[in-house]
């Protein structure tokens, strides 16, 4: 079984979640820290779990899902693992900090440690995620996929009854309706999905509810 810790992160109140198993291995995904006290309350929560941080994982390579990617570099040595699609906005994250947060970065964040293929699985502890690409919103981003639990980490994918905007740098909304067609859809209507902002839903759900996933 896997517990799962949600941490809303920075002024677009981004999700953040640790996931960790029974063996205490972890993985963070989407570490969008940007105040001191988000930062110290993730760093806190792995220390009094006594967990092991295995993977830095990132859903998509925007600023608001890694500005906390250094705190974690910084106490674990992690270095962030997102789909090589992504490279191009993953050099520019001082540019998306001051379009999308309206700062400048006080330090350079951490390189990529690790460029993530399709299909790849991450594994820590007993469990494993799968990488399902899901262009759109950003050309590389990806849902993490843990079929023995059902469950689903969106990132910007997909929201509550709605999607990820697609007019940012790089978006694309045919890419996204494309992929909720051949990717969202196609997964378990019981899976439990677990978003880059705003509350969890269903597969079932947004099949049923969400304009975006109505094909004709």
């Amino acid at each position: 079984m896997l517990n799962i810790q949600r941490f809303v992160c920075n002024p677009l109140q981004e999700n953040c979640y640790i996931v960790s198993d029974d063996t205490g291995e972890s993985v963070i995904i989407d570490c969008g820290a940007f105040y001191e006290e988000e930062r110290r309350a993730i760093l806190d929560y792995i220390e009094k779990e006594h967990l092991k941080p295995t993977h830095l994982l990132a859903t998509h390579a925007h600023i608001d899902h890694n500005i906390g990617n250094d705190t974690i570099y910084n106490r674990f040595g992690l270095k962030p693992e997102v789909a090589a699609a992504d490279e191009p906005l993953m050099q520019r994250m001082d540019v998306q900090a001051q379009f999308i947060l309206g700062i400048q970065l006080e330090q350079p964040l951490p390189p990529v440690g690790k460029y993530l293929s399709p299909q790849e699985e991450v594994t820590f502890g007993h469990h494993r995620l799968v990488v399902l690409p899901t262009p759109g919103h950003s050309p590389g981003s990806v849902l993490f996929y843990c079929e023995e639990e059902g469950l689903l980490f969106s990132g910007d994918t997909l929201f509550r009854m709605s999607v990820g905007r697609t007019d940012f740098e790089l978006g694309s909304y045919r890419a996204l309706c494309n992929s909720m067609k051949t990717v969202v859809a196609q997964l378990p209507p019981n899976t439990t999905v677990l978003c880059g902002h705003g509350p969890q839903t269903t597969i079932g759900d947004e099949l049923r509810y969400n304009p975006y996933l109505q094909f004709e």
